[in-house]
């Protein structure tokens, strides 16, 4: 029952990582629904975040490799690189110093609810607002600037049911970049930063993990891969010609939803 589980909470993690509608949100709600919610449980959530990371490794290998290749000789991949890095600092310093107090007080159903809610209606917005608003075609337009910008944006991810991908994508758009380019920054910004929560998460955790758990984080990982694999071809396909409003009305109506049975007592959603 256990490895059934973990495969669960891997596909969950995998098929909304990279969609704007909060992949923690949702595996604090399946882990409350599952009985899968202790500590050991927490780090899991946040190790099979590589799963899904190394799906985006593989969609976008070639424009990885590329730029790898080209580091000492090019300007343009110097500076995607460099866009990137200052993209990814924000998170690691607000995340020392912010990120253990949010997970004792703000991992709960009812914060996932309302982050849910909230962040429905600045997607709608957000969407509203961007038309004939663009000026960033494609990443490689982007200044160090724009990345912190965005950077700083992603941090609000630290609150759960918030999306680091709905944060960077619709925080991106609202700065100017075009849905492309909010998205595919967002997909190369969450490289270092899930794969660093995901490490950094394991080793402060250490004491919590034995061989014994190997089994229940691999089966985590293979399903968190396959799935967000297929989630982040199917949604670089629908953004081609397609907004994100359908996932605003998602997260409203479930955010809706989860309050609603939780203050009537239809679902026990634990709160811890």
């Amino acid at each position: 029952m256990l490895l059934i589980k973990a495969a669960i909470m891997g596909v969950v993690e995998g098929l909304t990582e990279f969609l704007p509608i909060s992949s923690t949100g949702h595996l604090i709600l399946a882990g409350s629904l599952l009985g899968f919610d202790d500590a050991k449980a927490k780090v899991f959530d946040i190790a099979i975040q590589t799963g899904a990371i190394f799906a985006v490794i593989l969609v976008y290998w070639q424009k990885i490799r590329s730029t790898l290749v080209a580091l000492p000789s090019s300007r343009q991949a110097q500076r995607f690189a460099l866009n990137v890095l200052i993209g990814f600092l924000p998170a690691v310093v607000l995340g020392l110093l912010f990120g253990k107090y949010i997970k004792a007080h703000l991992f709960t159903p009812t914060v996932v609810a309302t982050t849910f809610i909230l962040g429905g209606f600045i997607i709608l917005w957000a969407e509203k607002r961007q038309m004939g608003h663009v000026r960033v075609q494609s990443v490689d337009e982007m200044t160090p600037l724009d990345a912190l910008k965005v950077g700083l944006v992603q941090c609000l991810a630290m609150v759960p049911g918030t999306s680091r991908s709905g944060s960077t994508i619709i925080g991106g758009m609202l700065m100017g970049l075009s849905r492309q380019a909010a998205t595919d920054f967002s997909f190369f910004l969450a490289i270092p930063t899930l794969i660093g929560a995901g490490v950094y998460s394991l080793y402060k955790e250490r004491a919590l993990l034995s061989m014994a758990d190997i089994p229940l984080f691999s089966v985590g990982l293979i399903f968190s891969f396959i799935s967000a694999w297929l989630c982040v071809r199917w949604l670089l396909r629908y953004i081609a010609s397609n907004s994100f409003v359908p996932f605003a009305w998602y997260r409203i109506v479930f955010g809706i939803i989860v309050l609603v049975t939780a203050a009537t007592g239809v679902v026990t959603w634990a709160e811890s």
